[in-house]
């Protein structure tokens, strides 16, 4: 696709592509990204009315569980404007101020989810560790406290990244690879040196999900000499089994992040193809896969959705007669 560009536009705007070479089919291929996204709004909005509604789930773990739903819900909705604008109404050009808003919310949520991630292997260690403590340690004070200060620490690591593309002359192609704006590509369109950027990325990924990643692996670590130490099988089984749903959660958000980082960094000669399935299964598999895997692996939410869907059937029955 050719796309002609005066000066003065060249300064004010980027333009995403999505799935070059597919324009023809761009029908087609919304219909899958719909329904991602409506299963995510609707899953992740399920699991919150569940939890808001039934006093029995009002506790640390799922507070917890409505914090990943916030934050899932956030990130499928950062993205969604650009990526259905290109597939439905062919929307490719987006300012630069609209294009940094939205690389600041999704770099911002990503780093929260991984905030909200710790505070849930935490909540864990506490539940397993030292039970006796679990109500006064994590009370609702320190459960508000650990997710403003989720927000606070992300939004402040990534708050410098627009300032700092701000900067720079984008003398280069202003089309991005992707249907949304991340931080890692634009930076690569810049005239300049890009070395303060590439620091500062490392920086805030370091600070965040590097110390992130590593706490949750000693807190597993902690809990597994724990369970280990208990005499019986079964209730060692019992104690794992509380964690198999966010052990899921965490795999489903780094694995596809460090492969995404991965692939921009190192994956030059990889086909495009390869960059856009990386970056969508980083941005879209975790909201989609998080509600599923909590509706199904925990019990209390399993039985709430069920009782719910129940009584939603019979008011329809009653109506009816």
């Amino acid at each position: 696709m050719t796309i002609l560009l005066n000066s003065s536009l060249q300064r004010a705007t980027f333009f995403l592509m999505g799935f070059q070479s597919l324009e023809g089919l761009h029908g087609w291929i919304s219909i899958p990204f719909c329904f991602i996204y409506l299963t995510v709004i609707l899953g992740n909005l399920t699991i919150l009315h569940v939890i808001c509604t039934d006093a029995t789930l009002h506790g640390p773990m799922y507070y917890f569980l409505g914090m990943l739903a916030v934050t899932d819900l956030g990130l499928c909705l950062s993205t969604l404007p650009t990526v259905l604008g290109i597939f439905w109404f062919d929307t490719r050009e987006i300012g630069i101020p609209a294009c940094f808003t939205q690389l600041f919310f999704i770099h911002t949520l990503s780093l929260v989810e991984s905030s909200v991630l710790l505070s849930m292997s935490i909540d864990r260690y506490v539940a397993i560790c030292n039970p006796l403590h679990y109500s006064t340690v994590l009370t609702p004070a320190c459960i508000v406290k650990m997710g403003l200060s989720s927000v606070l620490r992300s939004a402040l690591l990534i708050l410098p990244l627009p300032f700092l593309l701000k900067r720079f002359q984008y003398c280069h192609s202003h089309v991005l690879a992707h249907a949304y704006c991340l931080h890692l590509e634009i930076m690569k369109l810049a005239c300049s040196s890009i070395i303060v950027n590439h620091i500062y990325g490392l920086f805030a990924v370091a600070c965040s999900v590097g110390v992130d990643s590593l706490l949750i692996f000693l807190s597993y670590a902690l809990i597994l000499r724990t369970v280990l130490s208990i005499a019986s099988h079964q209730e060692r089984l019992r104690a794992l089994n509380t964690c198999v749903s966010h052990i899921c959660a965490v795999l489903l958000f780094y694995i596809p992040m460090i492969g995404l980082s991965l692939v921009h960094r190192f994956g030059e000669h990889l086909p495009r193809v390869v960059h856009l399935f990386m970056s969508y299964v980083y941005l879209l598999v975790p909201p989609l896969m998080n509600p599923i895997i909590y509706s199904i692996k925990t019990k209390q939410i399993r039985q709430r959705i069920i009782k719910k869907f129940q009584f939603i059937k019979s008011l329809r029955c009653f109506w009816k007669d």
